[in-house]
């Protein structure tokens, strides 16, 4: 499964109901386990997000239907980012090298002059 962070924001409807935080983060892992994932943690955060959730989904698609799924009763709204973790860095920059070398292949076609 892919790790994502879920950085969400109370709408004005949910700071109204902010006295049922226990219940949203409980409905939150109801929804993140119906869609097929698991949220081993939640947190209450200050600052520029109201709660942050790390969540686990089997595709990026379940993801984003669970965020959708969370955003719709109009609580909160969410930026959702996949992360990689430490096990998924050698795979990440296997390729840097040879990237590097075409793309300064495609950028010398465009510095002809």
């Amino acid at each position: 499964m892919s790790t994502y962070v879920l950085l969400l924001n109370y709408t004005e409807e949910g700071m109204r109901n902010i006295k049922y935080l226990p219940d949203h983060a409980s409905a939150i892992r109801q929804a993140v386990e119906a869609g097929g994932g698991r949220m081993p943690l939640i947190y209450l955060v200050m600052g520029q997000y109201d709660l942050m959730a790390i969540i686990e989904a089997p595709s990026d698609e379940a993801c984003a239907s669970i965020s959708l799924a969370v955003c719709s009763a109009g609580n909160l709204r969410s930026n959702t980012m996949k992360v990689f973790g430490e096990e998924d860095f050698d795979a990440l920059v296997k390729n840097i090298s040879s990237l590097e070398d075409e793309f300064t292949r495609i950028l010398s076609q465009f510095n002809r002059t």
